[in-house]
């Protein structure tokens, strides 16, 4: 099989092939590496961190991308290293990591953006991803182009450090803030050098963007993805990851503008038939169909 896909891309056929299936592009520039955002299993996972990690592994997952860090409480009550421990047992690795930033960019302590680097650095963790703003804190246009600097100082902290900060989107940044919108004032604000994005395609889809457009208007930007299906008789509701309504192959197809190095299945709503199924389920799909 290795051969026969260097042979494909080192001739003239690979154009052709390409064209006829455009994952395969994917497929030859990237790992065929499918990540999991663990808040998928959120249920599941304070209960028994250790047997929800195996279980993760044993479905076929290579990647995970953390959430619920707390200076406090840790990585539901493992340090850091001992979660670092627990990865490396089951063979996976934590490219990106959910860190709750809402102090920093709302008054610039950086307590917790401090922690959070510092947990990243133990995990060896390529990206801190920002998951979330605060309602009170992205009013208007003005608020947006502050958290644009935050996020750019954050930027420059992480850099030091060796390694990158993301920003991950929902539906609320591209609402309409006088002509532009928030998601705009954050692309064009922030430093490439900085800063990268990881882009929820569930979100984008569901306010009524196209992902390909912003590759096409961001190349290289968008290096990490959320890959999320969407509902076929109700868009508020996930669906897993082939049975719903948003149609992933162009928007792979495309990996290589978007500069996606990592991607994450994550499941929000409407298991089916339970949450480890269920991602079982978008992930076989994904290797099967998509990569």
């Amino acid at each position: 099989m290795i051969s026969r896909r260097n042979f494909l891309i080192n001739s003239s056929a690979a154009a052709a092939a390409a064209l006829l299936v455009p994952s395969f592009v994917f497929a030859a520039d990237n790992k065929r590496v499918v990540g999991l955002q663990l808040y998928s299993l959120r249920d599941e996972l304070p209960k028994d961190v250790k047997g929800t990690i195996a279980k993760i592994a044993k479905t076929g997952f290579k990647e995970v991308e953390t959430y619920g860090f707390s200076i406090k409480d840790q990585f539901w009550g493992l340090t850091p290293k001992e979660f670092k421990a627990l990865l490396d047992a089951n063979g996976l690795k934590a490219p990106s990591g959910h860190y709750g930033l809402g102090t920093y960019l709302s008054d610039g302590n950086t307590t917790e953006l401090k922690a959070a680097i510092a947990a990243a650095k133990v995990l060896k963790s390529e990206y801190v991803t920002i998951p979330w703003l605060e309602a009170n804190i992205r009013k208007n246009a003005a608020d947006y182009k502050k958290i644009a600097a935050r996020i750019n100082e954050a930027g420059k902290m992480c850099r030091a450090a060796g390694i990158r900060l993301a920003y991950h989107n929902h539906n609320f940044e591209f609402e309409k803030q006088g002509d532009t919108t928030g998601y705009e004032i954050l692309l064009k604000g922030t430093d490439k050098k900085l800063v990268d994005f990881e882009l929820d395609l569930y979100w984008v889809v569901r306010s009524g963007h196209d992902p390909i457009k912003l590759f096409k208007e961001n190349p290289g930007r968008f290096t990490m993805w959320h890959v999320k299906d969407m509902d076929k008789a109700n868009p508020a509701l996930n669906a897993e990851v082939g049975t719903g309504s948003i149609n992933f192959k162009p928007i792979f197809a495309q990996a290589k503008l978007s500069g996606m190095k990592h991607f994450f299945v994550e499941h929000e709503t409407n298991y089916k038939p339970n949450p480890m199924e269920s991602v079982a389920a978008s992930c076989a799909y994904i290797k099967k169909a998509i990569i």
